[in-house]
Formats: structure tokens, sequence, C-alpha cells
């Protein structure tokens, strides 16, 4: 038995409205949604503080970027998934997808590594309860890599698999549309001359001509009879779009071009956008803005991408833009992903519920957390 917990003196952001009241925790569950302020002894005072229900990210590369904090300083495993989670909870998010990232294109041989590793890791953390935030899998499979398949045999039936991408970096491709900035990229990432890119990028187009479409195939086959949320990634063509709803392909994770996110609605297809690019005031990679998606009413829910403290302040500029209540802005970090990973204890303030909740304090239009509980234990 957890002890109760009483948050009052705080305003409650419900799925419909704002109103200033009390939340109780019992045992990890929201036993009480009430109007009004308690006096019950032990009531913690929110002052005035918004309570939120506890963020829900589709998409984290976050475990990536502590594995290898700079290039050629690999981290020790366990050590980084510690420093992710715990970088989670503090950002508010207590339901984390880690996307592992299947198969390499060939210009990130150490990303099979951090994926092997981040299974057997989250595994062994979660069985030990060494973790603050509940950890699942988006399986990020690539397409046209040669070692997708073996990788995801690996995993294919992981119980904590709740969602499955499938991407293509090729180069021409999504978001790697602008060959010219691709060049450039890897010539100054990979210290490579413009002959070795162009090589590379030979290869990799004759690669995909090979490996894509059957390899396709297979994750399909393999997760759709499943009824396993698929994500389709950097959308690009209305055509894709209408594609891959027709294959069961029902959300579209970071769009890169406006008809192709415009193509979503008629089809009943979710929209998920980087909440950095809401943060930043655009993509860094040079495509479609996601404060345009908003704008035209076709964003439902924010994933972090690669910076988990992203979430929280994309929901507040959010409800700051014209047109969108802070019940509306919440319901894309937390009641909307909820829904799209098939989450469905989780997501809303509502009784019942998993006591997953955020406490945020508006400082200057800044959100800063004041406190983060998941399955009504603190972890933040």
């Amino acid at each position: 038995m957890t002890p109760e917990t009483i948050l009052t003196n705080a305003l409650l952001v419900l799925p419909n409205e704002v109103v200033p009241g009390t939340l109780v925790f019992r045992d990890g569950l929201l036993a009480e949604v009430q109007p009004g302020r308690s006096h019950a002894p032990g009531a913690e005072d929110c002052r005035g503080d918004h309570l939120i229900p506890g963020l829900v990210d589709l998409h984290t590369d976050n475990l990536e970027r502590q594995v290898l904090p700079r290039a050629n300083a690999r981290w020790p495993s366990r050590s980084a998934l510690l420093a992710h989670d715990a970088q989670c909870a503090a950002a508010g998010v207590t339901t984390v997808l880690d996307a592992l990232c299947l198969g390499d294109l060939g210009f990130d041989p150490g990303r099979g590594q951090t994926f092997r590793d981040g299974v057997r890791d989250l595994d062994e953390m979660t069985a030990a309860d060494a973790l603050k935030c509940e950890h699942l899998l988006h399986l990020r499979c690539e397409l046209p890599a040669p070692d997708l398949l073996a990788a995801l045999d690996s995993v294919a039936n992981h119980p904590g698999v709740v969602m499955v991408s499938l991407m293509d970096h090729s180069p021409g491709v999504g978001q790697y549309r602008d060959l010219e900035r691709y060049k450039d990229m890897r010539m100054r990432q990979k210290g490579l001359s413009v002959v070795d890119v162009e090589a590379r990028i030979e290869e990799l187009l004759a690669q995909r001509a090979r490996l894509r479409e059957p390899q396709r195939r297979v994750v399909l086959d393999m997760f759709g009879p499943r009824g396993v949320p698929l994500a389709s990634h950097d959308d690009d063509h209305a055509e894709d779009v209408a594609r891959n709803a027709a294959d069961g392909i029902m959300i579209s994770e970071f769009p890169v071009a406006m008809e192709a996110a415009a193509a979503t609605r008629a089809l009943g297809v979710t929209v998920i956008g980087g909440a950095p690019n809401i943060v930043r005031g655009g993509s860094h990679s040079g495509n479609l803005a996601v404060a345009d998606l908003v704008r035209d009413g076709l964003l439902d829910a924010f994933a972090s991408d690669y910076v988990p403290s992203a979430m929280i302040e994309a929901c507040w500029r959010t409800a700051a833009m014209p047109g969108v209540t802070l019940p509306q802005a919440v319901a894309m970090v937390a009641e909307a992903p909820a829904r799209m990973a098939k989450l469905a204890d989780r997501g809303r303030l509502a009784q019942g519920l998993r006591a997953d909740v955020v406490r945020v304090r508006s400082i200057a239009g800044l959100p800063v957390l004041r406190g983060v509980w998941c399955r009504g234990e603190r972890v933040a």
C-alpha cells in the first residue's frame, strides 16, 4: 500500500477546462479529482500551480545522446540509461517510448550496439525497479538497412514493444531530400571528401532499391496483424501517406512537407510533431515548421525527439498560440500520445487512471516544473 498523497490549491488541467481543485492519490491511482481546496492534514499546498497529466513521449532518441555524448566518447550503457531516465523524469515525462534504431545505413555503426544494449538494460533495470519513469519500446525500423531483419528478430515478440515506425533515411528522401545539404552534413560529421560521400550515396541508393520494399513488407506482416500501432517517418508526399494508410500505417511522424501533413486528415491518420521544432522556432534540418501544423489544425501530438525538456515548453508555447487552449495543448503531450500508443490508463486527470502528475509553475510564460509523480510516487 502506498501512502495517500493530497495536492491542493492547484489549477487542474482537465480535458476540457481548467479548474481550481484537489487531487488525491492512493495505491498509484488518482482516487479523487475534486474542485475546491482540501483542508486535510498533510495536504500539499500547490500555491496556484497547474497540475497536468504526466507526459507521454512517443519518440525520444535521448538514450542515444547519453550513450554518445561526444563523437568517439561512448558512455557505459547502464549509466547512460540512468541519466536518460533521470532527464525524462525531471522533464515531466512519466511514460517514455524509447525509440531505438534497428538498422544502420553505414554512417552510424554504433547504433546496433546502442539498440542491443538498450533493450537488455531496459529489461534488467525495469526488473530491478531502478527507473523513475515507465519505459516502453518504439522500434525504429530503417527499411533499406541490410542488418534490419536480424535486429528485428531479436525483439519481434518483446512485450515492451508498443509502437513501430518505418523509416527511410536514404539520401534524397524524406528528411534528407535536399542532397546538397545531405552531402555537406556528412562531410562535416565524418570528415569525408565530396568524392567519398557521392560514392556512398550511390551505394545507399542501390541498396535502397534492393531492400526497402521487401523489408517494408516483412515489418508490416510481422506487426500489422498484432495491432501494434504503426508509424511512418518524415513523409513528404500525399501519395506516400495514402499508401501507408492503405497498409494500416495510421500515424505520421515528423512530416517534412505540408502536402503530406494535409493529406492525413481525410485518411484519419494522426500526426506527431517534434517538440524541439516549436521551441527552436523551426526545423533543425530545414524542413516543415511544426508551428504551421498547429495553426492549420494538423498536429495531434508532440514527441520530444531528442530533448525531453522540450515537451513541456512546446506545450506552453502552443497554448499561447491563437485559438489553442491550455487543455488542448496539454492533450498533445499526454492524452493524444497515450491514445496513439493504446495506453488507456493514463494521459488525463481522471479518477481511476494512473497517478502520473506534473506540477507546473508559469514564470514569465516559461513552464517550470515543481514536482513529478509517476504511479503516485514522487520522482522529481
